[in-house]
């Protein structure tokens, strides 16, 4: 009996070193993927700023419209379309959306100093990788932030609109000082959701494409995060 019980303990021993290992690699193919698509947005972006007739023909024209709206509508176009998709073309099309998110942002090289950038760039790091990190290891559940964040997203997104046309640099910084709060919020909770996500679908087929969705959510965290932190706290250029 007691051989018994001594190979139970040995067995799910093994099963749960088995499901921590599949844990791992699932989360480290998403920052992999994550990080690509930033690499490739970084690459993008520079080589737009670094061009005054692409950076003339994109924001000088209606394009800079297009520029502007493109991301949204790859956004929405993976939502009804992922189910659709091979892995494989999931992975393109998020690459190919990180590279229409660089030429979007291809105007802060313009309008902010190059140490701004960095510094804004490695502050949100820093706080994207504590977040996750604390996200992916807390006991505490965080699965009630969700409706929150989102009510906030979708209200920020609206005072962000009518500000375009007021133009208020007052309320432009109240708007990255919350949107930084936010993004910070869904780092940790979509680390936990795509921990939970592995733990509900472990084995399941459709597990590599959610795993590319879950690198475009901590992407556009990221890069959020670092947007409203350099309107916030970046140097523009004299």
């Amino acid at each position: 009996m007691e051989n018994f019980s001594q190979f139970n303990r040995t067995a799910a021993a093994g099963a749960q070193a088995r499901f921590d290992e599949g844990l791992r690699k699932h989360m480290l193919g998403i920052y992999r993927n994550m990080g690509i698509g930033l690499l490739v947005t970084a690459l993008v972006s520079m080589g737009v700023a670094s061009s005054p007739a692409a950076l003339a023909l994109i924001f000088g024209t209606p394009l800079k419209w297009v520029a502007m709206f493109a991301p949204l509508a790859f956004i929405f176009f993976f939502q009804f379309r992922i189910e659709r998709m091979t892995t494989a073309g999931a992975q393109f099309a998020f690459f190919a959306f990180s590279a229409v998110m660089g030429v979007s942002m291809a105007a802060i090289f313009v309008v902010y100093t190059a140490t701004s950038i960095a510094s804004a760039f490695f502050a949100a790091s820093a706080m994207f990788l504590g977040l996750s990190l604390w996200g992916y290891t807390t006991n505490r559940d965080i699965s009630g932030w969700g409706s929150f964040l989102f009510v906030g997203l979708l209200a920020l997104i609206g005072v962000s609109i009518v500000n375009i046309f007021l133009g208020s640099g007052s309320l432009q910084i109240l708007i990255s000082a919350i949107g930084v709060v936010i993004f910070a919020g869904l780092t940790a909770y979509d680390t936990q959701r795509i921990k939970s996500e592995y733990i509900a679908y472990a084995g399941h087929q459709g597990l590599e494409k959610m795993a590319v969705m879950a690198a475009l959510s901590l992407y556009l965290n990221l890069i959020n995060m670092f947007q409203f932190l350099l309107a916030f706290m970046g140097q523009r250029e004299e």
